[in-house]
């Protein structure tokens, strides 16, 4: 799967190595009763996935000091009931004042399990507001809209409210197609043929500039093009018709080009 992901380009984000829930824990661990034989079993777990994808992901929900830690959590801002984003802002303060974790790279994962109604987009914002209040990246990270029928419309309205937070640097849908079925919402189906969840991301891709979309234009009399960017790779093709001249440049566009300035090609 990874090698697929680097072929095609496509980041990986890594999951929860351990999960302190029993009902998500092998059957195994139940059986460790030695607090000390319980550690050493963590360890080796952690150990061995860290070394073994070390360089592979962007991020994990746990702690590596060569990645981005997330603390991830539910109920944060899909409504004002259940965890909500406080206490886990206030968790992120905690872990970031410990002795030692002062430069740890961290951010925070609401993961977005939507009830099928209308979404709470008010909500949503202030949430978000409160998640991004620490200046740390904030990802939605496993958003899902259950079946109903508008999904695909509410499912649009939350992603355009994640896209416009300046905080948000990434979305992940859990949307994946098993022989069983979609879990609670699947971009295609069983032949990759788009459903209308699909759809709405193709769109907003097409939209947001993340399929490789192409812009056009003439300069002005001045010799000045302007074009509103997304953040990403680009690259830019020039030519003068009259002499005959054309350039080529690449460049990448962050939220650390901040205000934005010209960017100048000589043809």
């Amino acid at each position: 799967m990874l090698k697929f992901a680097e072929e095609n380009e496509i980041l990986v984000r890594g999951h929860t190595v351990l999960w302190d829930d029993p009902k998500m824990q092998p059957s195994w661990v139940k059986k460790i009763k030695d607090p000390e034989d319980l550690m050493n079993v963590t360890l080796n777990r952690i150990n061995s996935v860290m070394k073994r994808y070390k360089g592979k992901v962007t991020g994990w929900d746990v702690l590596d000091p060569d990645v981005t830690l997330f603390v991830n959590e539910y109920n944060t801002i899909e409504n004002p009931g259940g965890v909500t984003a406080t206490p886990v802002k206030e968790k992120m303060e905690e872990i970031l004042a410990y002795q030692g974790n002062e430069n740890i790279k961290g951010a925070i994962g609401a993961q977005g399990h939507f009830s099928p109604t209308q979404p709470n987009l008010a909500y949503m914002r202030s949430a978000l507001d409160t998640l991004g209040s620490l200046g740390l990246p904030v990802w939605i990270t496993e958003l899902d809209m259950p079946k109903c029928p508008n999904q695909a419309n509410y499912f649009e309205q939350v992603l355009r409210e994640g896209h416009a937070h300046p905080q948000v640097k990434g979305m992940v849908t859990r949307s994946g197609y098993s022989p069983s079925g979609c879990y609670k919402m699947c971009l295609t189906d069983g032949n990759f043929r788009n459903l209308p969840a699909g759809d709405v991301v193709d769109k907003l891709l097409r939209e947001w500039g993340g399929l490789r979309v192409q812009t056009t234009g003439l300069t002005d009399s001045d010799g000045f093009f302007e074009a509103s960017l997304f953040h990403g790779d680009y690259d830019i093709n020039i030519a003068h018709p009259l002499i005959n001249s054309t350039a080529s440049h690449s460049f990448t566009l962050t939220s650390d080009d901040s205000p934005p300035s010209p960017f100048v090609v000589h043809v």
